[in-house]
């Protein structure tokens, strides 16, 4: 039996429709998550104090058979014949065939203010045709920064968060095995030089620009120190401390909390079918309608028999049936003016849609320019 696409879409409303009255009501005014604001630690980053992001170039060592075809990677043999001269063993012009080694990429992100000796996390991948990584070692291995300056080394055991399992007649895998990470694997061996307390003044980066919450950062640090606060622009704020070092202003101004303003803006993601909305979304008047089209195609092939004692031969007679149905026609509904987004989507959900309309009809609803928001498209 074939369910109707009207009704297919109202069947996975009728599962949407839970969550979605869930996150309505979180948005909802009076509740506890619209009332609680992010504070400017959250919503900025401060100049400087960021992190830096390391790569490197190694050989994983101790794979079961599941490294790189030494034949296929020229660059494998090449490096592993390097590293075995620097210790002393000679092997040019001998053949390797040794599938356990594979050549790998190591990136690494030093964290702001990362001394010397301190350990952070590596991610490593495979360059050749190595199948898995488990179980593998990663040998010393430098990590450069763009400058060409080595600011740590890497080395240890790989862990690798994918399996695969097969037998003769079927296989399962789940996950990546050719990407494997190391916690704590490399040590930083130089520092980036920042002297922050010597700082006069510092600049606030707004993660999501926007003047108003510029402004409402500004008057919030102001409220806390007295004209320490500048907008230079609807990104940046800049704070200079009267008396005192900057580390203590900034210590003093991270946790206070400030309402975050935001443009109304719909977020589409097609391949996916998903769609988040802000808030701030409205809509003009407008009526939006909506048709049920249901296509059915039937195959019934009919086999021919030939009589006794003739010479014809059995044959089979395709025999197709294709029908049409647009139900009892559209759909319609009307969404007065300043409609908000919880009326949008109840509107919308009363007339059956299901993700991957809503996303036709929000385009469509912009190209009316009945839609007062801006439409990003993943």
């Amino acid at each position: 039996m074939q369910m109707p696409l009207k009704s297919r879409k109202r069947a996975s409303l009728a599962v949407l429709a839970p969550a979605l009255a869930a996150v309505l009501a979180l948005a909802a005014p009076g509740t506890a998550f619209a009332d609680s604001q992010p504070r400017i630690k959250d919503i900025v980053d401060v100049e400087n104090v960021r992190p830096n992001q390391l790569v490197g170039y190694g050989l994983v060592v101790g794979l079961q058979g599941t490294g790189d075809r030494i034949r296929n990677v020229p660059f494998t043999e090449e490096t592993l014949q390097a590293m075995l001269e620097r210790m002393g063993v000679n092997i040019r012009g001998d053949q390797m065939l040794t599938q356990n080694v594979a050549a790998v990429t190591v990136t690494a992100t030093m964290p702001p203010f990362a001394r010397s000796g301190s350990t952070i996390d590596v991610q490593v991948s495979a360059l050749g045709d190595s199948t898995s990584l488990q179980g593998g070692i990663l040998l010393v291995s430098s990590l450069r920064a763009l400058d060409g300056e080595i600011y740590a080394v890497a080395q240890g055991p790989v862990a690798v968060s994918g399996f695969k399992a097969q037998g003769a007649a079927a296989k399962l895998s789940r996950g990546v095995m050719t990407t494997a990470r190391i916690a704590g694997g490399a040590i930083v061996e130089r520092e980036v030089p920042y002297d922050l307390r010597s700082a006069q003044s510092l600049k606030l980066a707004l993660k999501n620009p926007d003047f108003t919450t510029a402004r409402r950062i500004a008057e919030r640090i102001n409220n806390e120190v007295s004209g320490a606060a500048t907008v230079l622009d609807p990104a940046t704020v800049e704070i200079t401390p009267h008396g005192g070092s900057v580390i203590e202003l900034v210590t003093r101004i991270e946790n206070l909390t400030v309402p975050v303003d935001q443009p109304a803006r719909i977020v589409i993601n097609e391949a996916a079918g998903t769609v988040v909305m802000g808030a701030d979304v409205r809509v003009s008047p407008v009526a939006i309608a909506q048709g049920g089209l249901t296509i059915s195609v039937t195959e019934s092939p009919v086999v021919s028999q030939p009589g006794p004692l003739s010479s014809g031969q059995t044959t089979t007679v395709p025999r197709t049936r294709i029908e049409a149905n647009d139900g009892n026609g559209a759909s319609l509904a009307m969404l007065t003016g300043g409609t908000s987004l919880q009326n949008l989507v109840s509107g919308l959900n009363a007339l059956g849609v299901s993700p991957r309309d809503l996303i036709t009809i929000l385009q469509a609803l912009q190209s009316a320019g009945a839609l007062q928001a801006e439409i990003t498209v993943q």
